[in-house]
């Protein structure tokens, strides 16, 4: 008859096989794991959106980015930013990094030096009085820029790799074609997020990205990690 202390010592020892066992399978799992996250960690994309913000289509587009987890740079206009102060406070509140795009869209020019510097100046303290942060990224429209803006304000200018005119179209499927065609590691993609189809576009493209292993970052993470 086995004793009840053998048959404990017994239980100990299959025990310990066991854990013994598994520590090649906790292993390897840590290994896949690490190179999942290698693999995302180099394939980084920025969604950015001009103009905004819009009282309808900017509130959609932050209801379906919030549902997918991701964050976006916003790079809005003072103007807009007067009108609607509460999609800024969210847009902080929930994580993406928001820029300067004058308060007008005002394009810079040999002859309006001080008129663009005094917009940037106004729009930037717009948006701190409103969340609390520095801003330090500007989107110059029409991608006309003065480096000596740089030291003056410290602000750094944010151009784009994937422009895909959803200005000017309102076909989804064409916008959508345009970015993901387009897209590869630390592009930086334009959009406008005053349309729309803008919207629908933007969603489709998150989707579409996050299932090639795109991870969606504000563009902070691709200038500066």
């Amino acid at each position: 008859m086995i004793s009840v202390r053998s048959k404990l010592l017994r239980t100990g020892i299959l025990l310990a096989a066991a854990v013994i066992l598994c520590v090649p399978g906790i292993m390897n799992y840590r290994a896949e794991a690490a190179a999942a996250n290698a693999m995302t960690d180099s394939k980084k994309i920025a969604l950015t959106f001009d103009d905004g913000p819009h009282p309808y289509y900017t509130e959609q587009l932050l209801d379906g980015l919030k549902e997918r987890g991701v964050h976006a740079t916003f790079f809005v206009m003072g103007k807009h930013v007067e009108l609607y102060p509460e999609l800024i406070e969210r847009m902080s509140e929930e994580g993406h990094l928001i820029g300067n795009h004058t308060y007008s869209h005002m394009q810079l020019s040999k002859d309006n030096g001080d008129a663009f510097r005094e917009e940037l100046v106004k729009t930037n303290e717009m948006i701190e009085k409103l969340t609390g942060q520095e801003v330090q990224y500007v989107r110059p429209p029409y991608g006309t820029w003065d480096k000596k803006f740089e030291k003056e304000l410290n602000m750094f200018p944010v151009l784009w790799t994937i422009d895909p005119l959803d200005w000017c179209s309102d076909n989804v499927a064409c916008i959508v074609r345009n970015v993901t065609a387009k897209a590869e590691e630390n592009a930086i993609i334009l959009m406008h997020d005053e349309y729309k189809s803008t919207v629908t576009a933007a969603l489709q493209i998150v989707d579409a990205l996050q299932e090639e292993g795109y991870e969606f970052v504000t563009v902070d993470e691709l200038l500066f990690d």
